[in-house]
């Protein structure tokens, strides 16, 4: 399992639903169903943080997903629906202190969650 050590500090996470989250495209063949791991990683996200969903699904599946993340208990944000399908480039700036304030992970699609979050209180 790879693990994600952060500062104390809120963070914004950016979070793909279908292959991700959601298994790719269920929405599409009969509803969506959650991954496994991802209640447990929800879990570890701090309360202060922010969620932001991105998803290239259209604006009309909008009531939908919302209604499958409330059923589920996945707090969010905000939900960014028409995404482009390619590439998610983040870009951001390093503290002075050098704590790195952007990471990016790739998971394979429609595999269990497996990222840890620790908050090392030291960064």
């Amino acid at each position: 399992m790879d693990k994600l050590i952060l500062s104390p500090l809120g963070h914004t996470w950016l979070l793909d639903v279908d292959g991700t989250l959601c298994v790719h495209n269920g929405y599409k063949n009969g509803g969506d169903k959650l991954l496994l791991g991802v209640k447990e990683f929800y879990s570890k996200i701090p309360a202060q943080d922010m969620i932001i969903i991105i998803t290239a699904r259209p604006e009309t599946e909008k009531e939908n997903l919302i209604n499958f993340f409330q059923e589920n208990g996945l707090r969010y944000d905000h939900i960014i629906f028409g995404a482009p399908l390619g590439e998610r480039i983040l870009i951001n700036d390093s503290k002075p202190s050098g704590l790195q304030t952007a990471y990016a992970y790739n998971k394979k699609r429609d595999e269990k969650f497996l990222l840890s979050v620790e908050i090392d209180k030291d960064l």
